[in-house]
């Protein structure tokens, strides 16, 4: 791509270098001459330039981020196409001096978690704000996140954002899947597609990163990594720093988890959990990051006058002053004898009875219901026991037990107890009944047969047997005819869950290809080239007065026409002339001329004359110089 440095972009942005570069754009350092200041400008790559759909995601790109109301979000300013300059497309963005979290990652080698959570928690509150609003990002990596001089943490690119404004995952070029691998998701790696839960996944593959140093899967190439993504589990990061807590190694076994279902929710589910470990560590934080939710007065504003010093005032949805919360409490002034002994209202009074009158009946009920008549029996949890066990367990209690229903399970193995009605810890009365669940094991359909059928009849197929239908591709097919199903993917007869996706192969029938005349050249590079493109080749022979033997005389189909591939292309191949002239043989011998006559296709007929023991040719019939027919019989006479 050409360097626009020194450009003035839109007649404002005056480009001074390039800071960053990538696969759809590059992003020069610019001053805005209008406001005089510093600014980031990315700028389109000019070959995707004439893509709607990519200037489409570039410009929807601008609209999702500016759309971010968020302190640690790199904020968008502008947006448009260069006029009377190089022809661009380009965003305008706030400019972060400083640098991102892999340099820090290149300099540290592993931060402590102490450093992670500082690092990582402003990136998950502004993601839980993205998703909130349906904004996904979808390339999380430490490149995007940017740390300034002054310590502020930024996240940055959204240009593979996908949300209710963006659209298409894919594009136009070359239908792959977006992202960097390292950091891709199971499902976006196998299906190309993407939700909340697959930036957590990203999320966490971060978190492994800043906390052990390495990435969790190395290969040779992309898809090797990408393999492990959607085969292995992220390793237990205490297996490499065994001195991290079990907390945040089950945080990043969950958000990891290649079942989608089992990871959280959202950033906003994530961004609570990584809190509570950050005030497990530090328990000032949950101090200092306190947020008062009392109600905001409007009716008698608190007076300024009378606060004491260091008390938190509310009034006029302002907060006046909090003091430390680490100062001691300083002890309060007494008031006068006759102020600290003023007798309760008639509402303070009621207001005890009422109180008594309510631990008074709280108490009896407690009674009641866990000591006296009404006590009930605790029940236990029996999830994954056999049938028996769990109905021993249940009758030494004084409790009933029977199976009432079973229903499948990914991870109750088949007969073993799958839940319990009412579940473990809820109560029954003595001799009550506990409904017992039984597990059916993993439920696996079979992808059933699609191929030659519609794409309607493949669809309910599926549907019917409890499946969805994912993408649809169409290929070339020698045995289905053309807008017909050729085959699911999974195929027909591969154990799946049910919902999973299947995406179909809609055959184009059988592939036309053009044909090229071989008329004239040799009959092994016409051979060859037919076979490579996918034609069966049948050789024929044939005499020919103006091409070589071994060329090609005619072909059947004939240049200038398509024909179906795997058809049968025929080639005449030329035997050499069909008249061929008696050469001159005396004083041969007989082994001698008949090679001669041979190799020219004559048939040889020997007359022998004389005594002579070494007998030579001294007569020719045809004679010498006759012009004959290939397989004409020559007569030889020896003496």
């Amino acid at each position: 791509m050409s360097d626009l440095t020194g450009e003035l972009i839109d007649g404002r942005y005056q480009l001074q270098k390039i800071i960053a570069a990538g696969g759809m754009a590059s992003i020069y350092l610019a001053m805005d001459q209008r406001l005089d200041r510093l600014v980031a400008v990315k700028i389109m790559h000019p070959h995707l330039a004439n893509d709607e759909e990519f200037v489409d995601r570039f410009i929807k790109e601008a609209k999702a981020t500016a759309s971010l109301n968020h302190p640690n979000v790199v904020s968008i300013q502008d947006q448009g196409w260069n006029e009377g300059g190089s022809p661009a497309v380009f965003i305008v963005m706030e400019y972060i001096e400083g640098s991102t979290l892999r340099d820090y990652l290149f300099e540290r080698g592993s931060l402590s978690i102490e450093e992670v959570l500082r690092y990582i928690i402003p990136v998950v509150s502004a993601l839980a704000e993205a998703h909130s609003i349906g904004i996904i990002h979808r390339d999380i990596k430490p490149e995007n996140i940017l740390i300034s001089k002054d310590g502020r943490v930024k996240i940055a690119d959204f240009g593979l954002a996908r949300g209710d404004q963006l659209g298409s995952t894919q594009t136009a070029e070359s239908s792959v899947v977006l992202g960097s691998v390292s950091y891709l998701s199971p499902e976006q790696v196998q299906r190309g597609i993407s939700d909340a839960r697959s930036d957590i996944y990203s999320l966490g593959i971060v978190l492994f990163e800043l906390l052990c140093g390495r990435k969790p899967f190395d290969g040779e190439t992309p898809i090797q990594i990408a393999y492990k993504h959607v085969n292995e589990r992220v390793p237990a990061v205490r297996t490499i720093k065994p001195e991290l807590s079990e907390e945040i190694e089950i945080l990043i076994s969950r958000a990891t988890d290649p079942d989608p279902d089992k990871r959280f929710r959202d950033a906003r589910e994530l961004l609570n959990s990584l809190r509570t470990i950050q005030e497990n560590i530090d328990p000032r934080k949950r101090q200092l990051s306190l947020e008062l939710d009392l109600p905001l007065p409007t009716e008698r504003p608190i007076k300024r006058s009378k606060a004491p010093k260091g008390e938190i005032r509310i009034g006029a949805h302002v907060i006046e002053r909090v003091k430390s919360l680490t100062q001691p409490i300083k002890t309060a002034e007494v008031s006068p004898t006759s102020e600290i002994r003023r007798r309760a209202s008639k509402r303070v009074k009621r207001n005890r009875v009422i109180a008594a009158s309510l631990v008074i009946v709280v108490g009896a009920g407690s009674w009641y219901q866990f000591l006296g008549p009404g006590s009930q029996i605790s029940i236990p949890s029996v999830v994954g026991l056999s049938i028996d066990d769990a109905k021993s367990e249940i009758s030494h209690l004084g409790l009933q037990s029977d199976v009432t229903a079973q229903d499948f399970s990914e991870e109750v193995d088949k007969g073993l107890v799958l839940t319990s009605i009412p579940g473990g810890g809820g109560h029954l009365p003595k001799n009550g009944t506990v409904h017992l669940v039984l597990s059916k094991g993993k439920e696996r359909i079979l992808v059933p047969s699609l191929s030659g059928l519609t794409q309607d009849a493949a669809t309910a197929a599926l549907i019917n047997a409890g499946l969805k239908v994912g993408n649809t591709s169409q290929a070339f097919d020698m045995k289905v005819a053309a807008n017909l199903i050729v085959d699911g993917n999974p195929s027909a007869g591969t154990p799946v869950r049910r919902n999973s996706i299947v995406d179909l192969l809609l055959s184009k029938g059988i592939e036309q290809i053009a044909l090229t005349s071989y008329v004239g050249k040799t009959s092994d590079q016409a051979t060859n080239e037919l076979t490579d493109a996918g034609f069966v080749v049948k050789s024929a022979f044939a005499y020919s007065e103006s091409v070589p033997a071994g060329g090609v005389i005619r072909q059947d189909p004939d240049t200038g026409s398509t024909a179906p591939k795997g058809s049968k292309i025929t080639l005449v191949i030329s035997r050499g002339t069909e008249f061929i002239f008696i050469p001159n043989l005396y004083s041969l011998t007989e082994s001698a001329a008949r090679t001669s006559l041979e190799s020219l296709q004559l048939k040889v007929s020997v007359k022998k004359i004389g005594s002579k023991k070494i007998k030579k040719v001294t007569g020719i019939s045809p004679k010498v110089g006759t012009k004959v027919k290939r397989g004409t019989v020559v007569v030889i006479t020896l003496s």
